[in-house]
């Protein structure tokens, strides 16, 4: 029962996180500041009224379509706040009732932000990743603290060490085909991987790489990207992490009994 409370509270919570990300993945690679002005309709300007901005059931009542002016609004708004509830449910299901938990559901939100990101831009924003690891960072060592793991905090530090040289070397040798921004990210991945286990952190890295090869193959064939164009790596990296997370251990576990 607790754990079901816990979970509904997470998905209430991923709702309006949600809602914030869109504002973030759209204004900081932009250089605007995420507190002013005011979420307004990029049509008419006119200020979106805080009985328009309640995640998802919002859109939904207005049916995609500003109030003012009745401009569509993006169904990316709807669906980020939905993806960002699930994975915090998710989070829940995963960690537990344990007090590491927040640190990952701020790990769900802050990866939501850069896949996003990255898809826009093709960038993944040091004001987002910076901060976003060392306010990840604090709430692990809280957590480990509190529930008695140091020893995976200091797990999950060499593991985040290994990530990052991984891609260091790969960025290096590949010339181009992994940005600096991957090997940062790298590390704030392998933070939460690794906390878990070796085995999930080598199944987020293996993950991540299929992911990728499948989806830059699928804009290949679709005719979506050329072969000289640069491919976002990010969002592959962290829906691999995120999938980790869930059956990493699992995966790791079979891959040895094998």
């Amino acid at each position: 029962m607790e754990l079901l409370v816990v979970a509904s509270l997470a998905v209430v919570l991923g709702l309006v996180f949600g809602s914030f990300i869109n504002v973030v993945a759209h204004r900081v690679p932009a250089g605007k500041s995420v507190v002013s002005p005011p979420s307004a309709c990029p049509a008419c300007g006119h200020p979106i009224r805080n009985r328009d901005n309640i995640p998802v059931l919002s859109w939904l009542l207005l049916r995609g379509r500003c109030r003012d002016c009745g401009a569509r609004i993006s169904s990316r708004y709807p669906i980020v706040e939905a993806a960002t509830a699930a994975l915090f449910a998710l989070a829940v299901a995963v960690i537990g009732l344990e007090w590491v938990l927040p640190a990952y559901l701020w790990f769900a939100g802050v990866g939501v932000t850069l896949i996003l990101t990255d898809i826009d831009v093709h960038r993944i924003p040091n004001r987002i990743l910076y901060p976003g690891t060392v306010a990840g960072f604090v709430l692990l060592s809280v957590g480990s603290i509190v529930d008695d793991e140091l020893g995976s905090l200091w797990r999950a530090v060499a593991g985040a060490g290994v990530y990052f040289g991984l891609f260091l070397v790969l960025a290096l040798v590949a010339r181009g085909g992994f940005g600096m921004g991957d090997v940062k990210l790298a590390f704030f991945l392998g933070l939460f991987l690794t906390y878990q286990s070796w085995g999930v952190l080598a199944s987020g890295i293996a993950l991540g790489i299929a992911i990728g090869g499948v989806l830059a193959i699928f804009l290949l064939v679709a005719r979506k990207a050329s072969r000289k164009a640069k491919f976002a790596f990010g969002p592959a990296m962290i829906l691999g992490a995120y999938g980790a997370l869930a059956f990493g251990q699992a995966l790791a576990d079979w891959y040895v009994g094998a």
